[in-house]
């Protein structure tokens, strides 16, 4: 198993563009117009890393835009999962945290519940495990996501128990 690094194929100012394109099109088709709120949400969320929600989405957006509300961030979110630019993960605290979905592969997620740290991490073993299950079962499958949930090796090593998971990621 070999942890995921962050090496798109293309220069993130690339990445933005086709995402912003992507995103254009898909208001063009749904009837909705540009607005600067939303253009605020998906530049702050297109430069953030990692697995973000919608109220740490919100206090970076409103650094740079303090007239921007919660509302608006979370139906960005939504418009952007729903083009396929995001994707929305729900790692058993009740929070959403979306992830950039357009530079990335497919990938897995280990969860701390210690600390609620995130871990992406790629393994092709687990791929073939999953698809000879399905074929063994004359399953087709259209998607599916792995997410495994205890302790990083940091909270092992400092003896945390089971915390309150999403106070960091």
């Amino acid at each position: 198993m070999t942890m995921k690094g962050r090496t798109p194929p293309r220069s993130q100012r690339d990445a933005c563009a086709e995402a912003k394109a992507r995103l254009a099109a898909h208001l063009s088709r749904a009837g909705l117009k540009h607005s600067h709120p939303r253009e605020a949400v998906v530049d702050a969320f297109l430069t953030t890393a990692g697995h973000v929600s919608v109220e740490e989405l919100t206090a970076i957006v409103r650094r740079r835009s303090p007239a921007v509300g919660h509302t608006t961030v979370y139906r960005a979110m939504k418009l952007l999962a729903d083009c396929g630019l995001a994707a929305a993960h729900d790692f058993g605290n009740g929070r959403t945290r979306y992830e950039r979905t357009l530079e990335k592969s497919h990938h897995d997620h280990l969860v701390c519940t210690g600390c609620g740290a995130i871990l992406e991490f790629e393994d092709q073993g687990i791929e073939k495990l999953q698809e000879d299950a399905a074929r063994r079962h004359g399953f087709e499958i259209a998607s599916h996501k792995l997410e495994l949930y205890g302790r990083c090796a940091d909270c092992v090593a400092a003896g945390r128990s089971r915390a309150s998971v999403g106070s960091r990621a």
